[in-house]
């Protein structure tokens, strides 16, 4: 019988149990995960089933980390995940925390775009360092991500977006999430990417600021390629910051829309 260990294939006794064949293979494993699974109990393995064996505090090799990486996602969901193009437009309180889901989802490739350098005020809501400071945010975040997951492929740009450059920046993407600040760069891009780029999707926001009731945080699908996160109305203003709870909860569900999206699911 043939199952996957450690996302390699085995050939196992009919019959076998997930602990069975730890003891054999890996016996000092303290986790066993089965189908994307922690198990506690043992179990009954089946053709194809999926078992990963981890060490804790052990550092795998390049191969078995990425099996690792992969252990707690649904079968079959991670190569597809590995394939995807997405763009970030904009790498502040949203698009930081966007690209950091993503590469731990393991989307296959990210493009990072943003023209800015960390500063101390963005440290209340975006995924960066104190040792970030001064940096451009793309090669900043580039570092991070490496830091979770290497096998990602990356590639940033330093620019202001308009117009004039939205298209071809984006050309290789098959999704786009929109995460800037500004409401006309996010008009530009969004009006953009609908009348130039009909073929791709886009994710965007609007309404994450305050500290009001994370339930009125939605997603709501506006068009066939577009998408809307937020609550639509708590803007940035006087009296009314930008703060990591509802960023981080807005940033999310536009991960997550993305990686819907990627598996094929286009209703909200």
């Amino acid at each position: 019988m043939n199952i996957f260990l450690n996302e390699n294939p085995l050939t196992v006794d009919e019959g076998i149990t997930a602990y069975e064949t730890k003891n054999q293979v890996k016996k000092d494993a303290d986790v066993v995960i089965l189908n994307g699974f922690l198990i506690k109990e043992d179990i009954i393995l089946h053709a194809n089933d999926r078992l990963t064996l981890i060490r804790k505090g052990a550092i795998p090799d390049r191969e078995e980390l990425e099996a690792l990486l992969i252990a707690r996602h649904t079968p079959g969901v991670f190569h597809k995940v590995k394939k995807a193009r997405v763009g970030i437009a904009g790498l502040g309180g949203l698009g930081s925390n966007v690209a950091i889901s993503l590469a731990r989802t393991g989307v296959g490739k990210l493009l990072l775009v943003d023209f800015d350098v960390v500063e101390p005020s963005n440290l209340n809501r975006q995924q960066y360092f104190i040792s970030d400071i001064g940096r451009y945010k793309t090669d900043a975040l580039k570092d991070i991500i490496f830091q979770i997951n290497p096998f990602i492929e990356i590639e940033t740009k330093e620019m202001f977006l308009d117009e004039s450059n939205i298209e071809d920046c984006f050309k290789d993407m098959e999704i786009i999430v929109e995460a800037f600040d500004s409401p006309e760069c996010k008009a530009n891009l969004v009006n953009t990417i609908l009348s130039k780029c009909p073929d791709k999707y886009i994710v965007a926001a609007s309404g994450m600021a305050g500290y009001f009731s994370s339930n009125t945080i939605k997603t709501k699908k506006m068009l066939r390629n577009l998408y809307l996160v937020g609550d639509e109305v708590s803007a940035a203003q006087p009296g009314c910051g930008l703060m990591a709870p509802r960023v981080s909860i807005a940033a999310n569900h536009q991960a997550n829309t993305v990686l819907r999206l990627i598996l094929g699911e286009r209703d909200i």
